[in-house]
C-alpha cells in the first residue's frame, strides 16, 4: 500500500512539474510576442526599429550565455572547431537573424492573433523544406495534409480585417527562413554529431547573429537613429525585454528536456489561441469569424500532423526494443542448444 502510494505521489509530482514547465514556457513565450508587439508598435512604445530590437536580444543572451557557460560552468561547453563553425554555425546564425529580423519587423504591421495564424505555415514550410533537402521522404497524404494546412490559413488571411501585403511577406519570409535554419540544424549540426542545447546554441550562435544584423542595421536603422535625438535608451523597457526573451531560451530548455519537442508543439498551439484571446481582448485587434474558421481549419491540420509525427515516433521506439529482444532471445537460444549440445557429447562419451 505504501510502496503503491510512493509510486502514485512520484507519477503526480512528475505530472504536476510537466505541467509547470508548459505553463512557465506558455507565459514567458507569450510575454515576449506581446512585448515586442508593445515596444515596435507605433500606436504603442512607438520604436518602430526591429533590427536594433533583435540586437540588443542577441547581445543580451549572447552575454549570459557565455557568463553561464564559462564563469558559473551551468553549462557544459560544446568544444568545436574554427571550420565546423564558420561551415555550420555561421550559415544558421544568417538564417536565425533574417528569421528574427523579419518576424520583428511584421508585429509593426500586422496584428497579433494573425501573426500566430500565419505562424501555423511552420509545418508546411518544414515539411516542403525538408523534402527539398531530401530529409523528409515525399508523401501523398502528408501533401494533403500541408494543403489542407495552408487553405485554412488563406481562409484567415482572407477574413482579416488589418490585412497589410508588406507584413504578410515579412512574416512568411521568417517562416521560410526558420523552417531552413530548422532543417540546416539536421542537416549541419545533427549529422555530424553536435547536438546544442538552447544555452550553448545562443553561446555560438547569438554573436553570429548579431555581426550579420550589424550590416542592415548600419544602412538601414542607424541613419534614422542619428536624427531621432529624442530618444533616450530605457534599460527598463528594453533590459527587462532581453530578460524574457533569455528566459524563454531557458524554459525551452526545460520543456524539451523534461518533457519532450511533441510536448512544446501541443503547447505552442494552447499559447497560439490564448494570443489571439488576448489580442482580441485586451489589444482590441479585431477577430472576424472567417479568421477563427480559417485558423481552425489549419489548427485541425497542425494537429493531425502532430499525430502522425508522434504515432510514427511511437512506431519507431517500438521497433527499436524490439530489435534487442530479438537479439536476445535469439542469443539465449543459441546458447542453449550450444550447452544442450555439449551435455550429449558429454553423455555419449560416458557411454563409451
Amino acid at each position: 500500500m505504501g510502496k503503491g502510494g510512493s509510486l502514485s505521489n512520484s507519477v503526480i509530482k512528475k505530472i504536476f512539474l510537466s505541467y509547470t514547465y508548459v505553463a512557465i514556457w506558455i507565459f514567458l513565450s507569450f510575454t515576449v510576442i506581446v512585448y515586442n508587439k508593445y515596444i515596435l508598435d507605433k500606436k504603442m512604445y512607438n520604436w518602430p526599429f526591429p533590427i536594433s530590437l533583435t540586437m540588443i536580444h542577441m547581445s543580451f543572451c549572447a552575454t549570459l550565455a557565455f557568463l553561464l557557460i564559462k564563469v558559473f560552468k551551468f553549462v557544459e561547453p560544446v568544444s568545436m572547431s574554427r571550420e565546423v563553425y564558420l561551415s555550420s554555425v555561421v550559415p544558421i546564425g544568417a538564417l536565425y537573424s533574417l528569421s528574427l529580423w523579419l518576424s520583428n519587423s511584421a508585429y509593426i504591421y500586422l496584428s497579433v492573433s494573425f501573426i500566430q495564424m500565419l505562424k501555423a505555415l511552420m509545418p508546411v514550410a518544414v515539411y516542403s523544406i525538408g523534402v527539398l533537402f531530401k530529409k523528409e521522404s515525399f508523401k501523398s497524404e502528408t501533401m494533403i495534409n500541408m494543403l489542407s494546412i495552408s487553405f485554412g490559413v488563406a481562409v484567415a488571411a482572407y477574413g482579416e480585417a488589418r490585412f497589410d501585403s508588406w507584413g504578410v511577406i515579412l512574416q512568411l519570409g521568417a517562416v521560410a527562413f526558420e523552417a531552413t535554419r530548422l532543417v540546416m540544424i539536421q542537416i549541419l549540426l545533427t549529422s555530424k554529431g553536435i547536438t546544442l542545447n538552447p544555452i550553448t546554441s545562443l553561446y555560438h550562435v547569438a554573436p553570429c547573429c548579431f555581426v550579420f544584423l550589424l550590416v542592415p542595421w548600419i544602412f538601414v536603422e542607424f541613419p534614422v537613429l542619428k536624427e531621432t535625438s529624442s530618444f533616450h535608451f530605457d534599460f527598463v523597457i528594453f533590459g527587462t525585454n532581453s530578460l524574457c526573451a533569455f528566459a524563454l531560451n531557458l524554459a525551452v530548455f526545460l520543456l524539451v528536456g523534461k518533457t519532450s519537442a511533441l510536448t512544446m508543439n501541443v503547447a505552442g498551439v494552447v499559447k497560439d489561441w490564448l494570443l489571439i484571446a488576448f489580442s482580441w481582448s485586451v489589444i482590441k485587434d479585431t477577430v472576424t469569424p472567417i479568421n477563427l474558421f480559417g485558423y481552425g481549419l489549419a489548427f485541425l491540420g497542425v494537429a493531425y500532423y502532430n499525430h502522425s509525427k508522434l504515432q510514427a515516433l511511437k512506431a519507431k521506439d517500438t521497433q527499436k526494443k524490439a530489435n534487442p529482444a530479438d537479439e536476445e532471445s535469439g542469443r539465449l537460444l543459441e546458447e542453449r542448444e550450444l550447452r544442450e549440445g555439449e551435455g550429449t557429447g558429454k553423455k555419449s562419451e560416458s557411454q563409451n
